[in-house]
């Protein structure tokens, strides 16, 4: 998705012990259905409704998510939370989404 179409987004910043191996199990996941990039810290899943990065950081995996239609964003944001909660059952996960402006 062109950055510059982007007009809805949303963020939540999850602490976890493990924010590269989920960052890898996300991409690796979606990457058989979708553009997917992924780099050591950092991995990119284009979706057809929106965009997701993915960012490990230390203690926190940090999930982004851009839309260019704002009834987009929720799906977006339920499909990532879903398949991170599915990875990360043992820790169970805390994912708030917040809007970015």
């Amino acid at each position: 998705m062109d950055a510059e179409a982007t007009t809805y987004a949303a963020e939540a910043r999850v602490p976890t012990e493990l924010p590269r191996r989920y960052l890898s199990q996300l991409c690796k996941h979606f990457e058989h259905k979708l553009p997917v990039t992924l780099e050591e810290a950092h991995g990119h899943i284009a979706f057809p409704s929106g965009d997701c990065d993915v960012t490990a950081e230390t203690a926190t995996l940090v999930l982004r998510v851009a839309a260019s239609e704002e009834s987009a964003l929720p799906g977006l944001q339920d499909v990532v939370a879903r398949h991170l909660e599915r990875f990360a059952f043992r820790e169970k996960p805390e994912i708030r989404w917040q809007r970015i402006e």
